[in-house]
């Protein structure tokens, strides 16, 4: 049975390539990103979310059967809370009331490995709280100060956020209420103009195997693998899971934190 699908982020990596396993399968997809797709719309600010909202409303002609939330940054800036946290929730959030009209109804949302990592609290706190003022001027604190894994806090904050807004509301009346399934993926190192200079050195993949240790196939995996995963997290198959972070990783997550079952 083919579906119809809002996938943002569908410019570049994880999201072009979940945009392109969609419509291969035959199904009908709605991209979003700033450039060269269906639904051009800035997930920073306020004017772009209710421009998301309407396109989507008008083109899929008000029912959607699946919303992957793929849109993030990882730059050390203000901007990055608003996209990776507030954008990410305002599509899922926003887009919710298209869902219900489904037989089948999936969302999900990409996270990250670095949501394992050491987080800013202030932050994390302001995030959960929904505070988008208050988390923007955090962030402009934080500025481009990095973690002892040379990670933006900015960046593994927002991702460890919108993993907690998973397990913490898919239970809710208004996801798994309303027969909808509400899932994270975490990926590791996946191949993507963002790291291929870093993958283009072996003192750069060294570098990468230390924090992100991959020995699946590693160091890092073609953006192919995450869409498939979310293309059946989304899919109608997926009747029963709900509320999970899938590390998509090579297996890091289970090296970092093998006590953890």
């Amino acid at each position: 049975m083919t579906r119809t699908y809002v996938v943002t982020g569908a410019a570049s990596g994880i999201g072009k390539a979940t945009v392109e396993h969609l419509r291969a399968q035959g199904h009908t997809v709605f991209g979003v990103d700033i450039r060269d797709t269906d639904i051009i719309a800035d997930l920073s600010t306020d004017d772009g979310r209710a421009s998301l909202v309407e396109q989507a409303n008008r083109l899929s002609g008000g029912r959607l059967d699946g919303v992957i939330a793929v849109a993030g940054l990882v730059a050390p800036k203000p901007i990055t809370v608003r996209v990776n946290y507030f954008g990410a929730k305002a599509t899922l959030e926003s887009l919710q009331p298209l869902l219900t009209k489904s037989d089948a109804p999936r969302a999900a949302v990409v996270a990250s490995m670095g949501a394992l990592t050491e987080v800013d609290d202030d932050l994390l706190a302001l995030l959960l709280a929904d505070d988008e003022p208050g988390a923007v001027e955090a962030a402009e604190r934080l500025g481009t100060t990095t973690l002892a894994t040379g990670m933006s806090p900015i960046y593994a904050t927002t991702k460890n956020a919108i993993a907690r807004y998973v397990r913490i509301h898919a239970k809710d009346d208004q996801w798994s209420g309303a027969g909808i399934a509400l899932n994270a993926i975490a990926p590791g190192v996946i191949e993507t103009p963002m790291v291929a200079a870093t993958l283009a050195t072996e003192e750069g993949r060294a570098a990468m195997a230390e924090g992100a240790p991959a020995p699946l196939n590693g160091p890092a995996a073609p953006p192919t693998a995450p869409a498939a995963l979310l293309a059946w997290l989304t899919s109608e198959e997926n009747s029963f899971v709900t509320g999970q972070i899938i590390f998509i990783d090579g297996g890091a997550e289970s090296i970092l934190r093998p006590e953890l079952v």
